[in-house]
């Protein structure tokens, strides 16, 4: 199903995720739905490999861990989330070398923690790998070291798309 995308988010140099300058790295882009939701964009290769021909279990859980952290920044909020806890369910294995979509919402949301939802889905549409997080609000000076809003964190320059199949 195809939403509006109203925004994109921005990108880190160096993440293991979204870095566009980490040659390891997964390199997905994040993108506001006009639903509130989150969804992510990524192409695992063979350097992120698991069993042959799968996506690692670990970075399943980093792209979840990533997109349930950032869906709580959708909308413009400045706030930053320390994972707390994280609880991940396999049901699929997940595929190299094909775009896949990650989608990530907010359950709730205090003034010190907010928790969220997250699935990874198959090409088809189905349910692959699922988690729920909790995590701690905090800025970012007492997250990162250095000036991480100027070295390392920026507009992704990629153009984003209008609508994106969900």
């Amino acid at each position: 199903m195809k939403r509006k995308v109203t925004a994109a988010q921005n990108v880190s140099r160096m993440c293991l995720v979204c870095g566009t300058e980490n040659a390891a790295g997964l390199h997905a882009r994040f993108f506001e739905l006009e639903t509130g939701e989150l969804v992510g964009v990524f192409r695992p290769s063979r350097q992120h490999q698991g069993y042959p021909g799968r996506l690692h279990g670990g970075m399943a859980s980093a792209i979840l861990d990533e997109t349930i952290g950032r869906a709580i920044s959708a909308g413009g909020a400045d706030v930053w989330g320390v994972t707390v806890e994280l609880s991940v369910r396999y049901g699929r294995p997940v595929p190299l070398d094909e775009e896949l979509r990650v989608v990530g919402r907010i359950t709730k949301d205090s003034s010190r923690l907010f928790e969220g939802s997250g699935d990874i889905l198959l090409p088809e549409g189905d349910v692959a790998v699922e988690a729920r997080g909790k995590y701690l609000k905090m800025s970012s000076e007492r997250i990162a070291e250095g000036d991480f809003d100027t070295d390392d964190w920026g507009a992704d320059a990629r153009p984003a798309p209008d609508e994106i199949d969900v």
